[in-house]
């Protein structure tokens, strides 16, 4: 499973689990925009990093902290391949 993909699955699980409206996915989806709270991002980026094996907020030194879908799903592509 691509990075992308494994990420829009935890979009979309999180939001059933969690009882949340889920925008249409697409690239340029802002996160804040996506239905999901910052609670919903945080269990997204707990499970990432226990599938991926890196947190990129945790391993990057200056962070620009992600806008959109794409920007998250390149945010985790280039700390997959660190």
């Amino acid at each position: 499973m691509s990075i992308e993909a494994l990420i829009i699955a935890q979009f979309e699980q999180v939001a059933q689990e969690q009882n949340k409206i889920l925008a249409t996915l697409q690239p340029e989806t802002t996160l804040i925009e996506s239905g999901l709270d910052s609670l919903c991002m945080a269990i997204i980026v707990a499970r990432l990093e226990d599938a991926l094996g890196v947190d990129p907020f945790n391993t990057a030194e200056d962070v620009d902290f992600p806008v959109t879908l794409g920007d998250f799903v390149k945010f985790y592509e280039n700390a997959a391949t660190k």
